[in-house]
């Protein structure tokens, strides 16, 4: 069973939504990196929730694992052609963010949630 959207935005948001994905998109956006390394990259995010997020990322065909097989293990993570266009369409956004940071960072928390 698929799911209509209503808009692009809906569609975009529906593929990136939540608190993490958009910030594993960036860390990611440098190029292939293994785990340990990407949560160290997203301050915050517990193992677990990266690796929830990750699956749900490689499911919705944003990001590719590779796995190597050699001792030890290693396994990376990188962007698809697909994650590689959200993360650009991204940017702008950012850059907004970034603009308006101390404004948003004055809003009181419980206001913004």
């Amino acid at each position: 069973m698929t799911k209509r959207y209503t808009c692009g935005l809906d569609a975009a948001i529906a593929v990136m939504g939540g608190k993490w994905k958009g910030l594993i998109l960036f860390a990611l956006g440098e190029g292939p990196v293994r785990f340990g390394a990407l949560r160290r990259a997203v301050p915050g995010i517990s193992e677990r929730v990266l690796i929830l997020q990750l699956r749900e990322m490689e499911h919705s065909g944003l990001v590719r694992r590779e796995v190597y097989h050699q001792v030890p293990p290693k396994v990376e993570y990188s962007l698809t052609a697909f994650g590689e266009s959200l993360n650009i369409a991204l940017g702008p956004l950012g850059e907004w963010g970034e603009e308006h940071m101390e404004r948003i960072e004055a809003i009181p928390l419980t206001e913004t949630r």
